[in-house]
């Protein structure tokens, strides 16, 4: 599965900030003025949960409602893994099939914010416990498979257009609440 450049990213420069991968660990870029995934999706979401991404899974439960299939404006949880040590969350943007939807996160790649990414369930149960992730530098989906523990469903859900139109701001947001 390939895809051209037909969704937006935001860098850190389109956002006079530095932003920082939640999944890389580029020492190129610094991280001292950074966002991470985790206050990006607070932002974007209205979601109030605190900690790591991965953390936000047993933060929801008995706050917000917790489900095993995606929903436009649902947050993505990953577990923690080697190469994800605090997890991540994304926010789910669309939902294009069974298998696969389109999410909008920050610091997956480092220092950029992306809309519409694709994301595809690779779960031998389709029951989207696995997934690969958008890598844009390689134009494709990347080659590692990441454990996802569920989505989250915040209490107003955005629409698709609305996630578009509140990314830029919610990045903003998010960067001034670390400071």
């Amino acid at each position: 599965m390939t895809r051209s450049c037909v969704s937006t990213v935001f860098y850190a420069m389109a956002l006079a900030s530095g932003l920082s991968a939640c999944a890389s660990s580029n020492p190129s870029l610094s991280t001292a003025n950074s966002v991470e995934c985790a206050p990006f999706a607070r932002a974007l979401t209205g979601v109030d949960l605190r900690g790591d991404g991965a953390d936000w899974w047993q933060a929801a439960e008995g706050r917000y409602q917790r489900v095993q299939w995606p929903d436009v404006g649902a947050i993505m949880v990953f577990r923690r893994t080697e190469r994800l040590p605090n997890g991540h969350v994304s926010v789910v943007s669309r939902v294009v099939s069974r298998r696969e939807i389109l999410v909008t996160h920050a610091n997956w790649m480092h220092g950029v914010v992306a809309q519409d990414q694709p994301v595809a369930d690779i779960s031998p149960e389709n029951d989207w416990s696995l997934v690969r992730v958008w890598w844009a530098p390689i134009n494709q989906l990347g080659a590692t498979a990441y454990p996802v523990l569920g989505f989250i469903l915040p209490a107003s859900p955005l629409a698709h257009d609305a996630i578009s139109a509140r990314t830029a701001q919610a990045a903003r947001v998010a960067l001034g609440a670390l400071h």
